[in-house]
């Protein structure tokens, strides 16, 4: 199935997380199968530069096991730091067996946080169109240098993987950090640029502090409105609000004729789509 059609981007969150671990290759390849329009991840850094799938720059608590099924308590995650590992210590955690707290349908199964470029070579081997992708770079003040390389040089490995794989026309790079999304700008890579809004932020605060226009506004679905929406595309926005999730939720973001939602649940999107 794919909803291309209705010209609503229809992207699944993490991969698919309401119904297989997050960021896992599992999940992004029953996206793909269900039809999404869009694959949204996010990305980190390993100690050996590698860049790899993952919401956390640390094996969080809440979804991965150490080696042999031992847990990880909230105290002790950020110890398990995944940018003074090598890629190979990485895949010695299991991040897809535990049930996780808040998707109790997830399908629970072993599984290793994927490389980037696993991701995309898997979707352009396996999808029947051409899928896009949506790509959080997870970067942050306090993070720099300490969870995350020196920022151009995190933005530069990424756009490697991009360019490596030549999608650059079917990619998006969204990131809450504005000066991110600034040095994006500024290597002149053709990718489209998101800016990311916080439930505690403003949309238009957060516009003013970026030196250039970007061609996507993603906020928490709560800060919009139907004339909010409709002032932001005036203005020459796309607007794709995240994490969209529950049926009546979906319903009403529909009903403000936004470009696209990001859902961990994008089957309940496409069934409202198509009805």
């Amino acid at each position: 199935m794919s909803c291309s059609k209705d010209n609503i981007d229809i992207q699944g969150h993490r991969g698919y997380r309401g119904m297989f671990p997050e960021n896992s290759m599992l999940g992004f390849e029953k996206a793909l199968e269900l039809g999404v329009t869009t694959l949204e991840m996010d990305v980190v850094i390993t100690a050996d530069k590698q860049v790899i799938v993952s919401h956390e720059p640390y094996m969080n608590h809440e979804i991965c096991l150490k080696q042999n099924g031992r847990t990880i308590s909230p105290k002790e995650e950020r110890k398990y730091n995944i940018y003074k590992m090598p890629y190979s210590m990485v895949k010695t955690f299991d991040c897809g067996s535990k049930e996780h707290p808040e998707f109790p349908g997830q399908e629970k199964i072993p599984t290793v946080k994927p490389l980037l470029s696993e991701v995309i070579e898997m979707a352009e081997r396996k999808s029947q169109r051409e899928i896009q992708y949506n790509i959080e770079i997870k970067s942050s003040l306090d993070d720099d240098g300490l969870f995350t390389p020196e920022l151009s040089a995190f933005v530069e490995l990424v756009i490697h993987v991009i360019e490596e794989f030549g999608v650059e026309n079917r990619t998006t790079l969204q990131s809450f950090d504005v000066r991110a999304l600034d040095k994006i700008n500024r290597t002149g890579i053709g990718v489209s640029r998101s800016l990311l809004v916080d439930e505690n932020e403003t949309i238009d605060q957060k516009l003013k502090s970026l030196t250039f226009k970007p061609e996507i506004i993603s906020p928490y679905y709560k800060l919009l409105s139907t004339t909010k929406v409709k002032e932001l595309q005036q203005q020459g926005f796309k607007i794709i609000p995240w994490t969209v999730n529950e049926k009546k939720d979906i319903a009403n973001i529909l009903q403000m004729n936004v470009d696209g939602i990001i859902s961990d649940y994008p089957e309940r999107v496409i069934n409202l789509v198509v009805k």
